[in-house]
């Protein structure tokens, strides 16, 4: 089981547009054995402290394993819509993981 933690910033105005791809997108991640945790849109007041930009949203996902995430990556359906994320997203961080005992 891999974990992914990714946290993105949209460009302003362009939320909408990231709206529309997130409703193509998440619905996916099932057909290659991946959910989506947790979604979270925090607020400024959410955080303690911080030393750069707040992202628009975080996302905590999980896949059984690194190929099922690349293979989400590449579906054609994805894919088609792709311009929507090109479209809305300035830049994004997405670190990897494992869970820990």
């Amino acid at each position: 089981m891999i974990y992914l933690t990714m946290m993105i910033f949209v460009q302003e105005g362009k939320e909408y547009i990231f709206h529309q791809f997130e409703e193509f997108s998440i619905p996916l991640l099932a057909d290659y054995i991946g959910k989506l945790i947790y979604r979270i849109r925090p607020d400024k007041s959410a955080y303690i402290s911080y030393q750069e930009e707040i992202p628009y949203e975080i996302h905590f996902l999980s896949f059984e394993s690194d190929t099922d995430f690349k293979n989400f990556t590449k579906d054609k359906r994805r894919k088609s819509f792709l311009h929507l994320k090109e479209e809305s997203i300035r830049y994004s961080y997405l670190v990897k993981g494992n869970k820990l005992s």
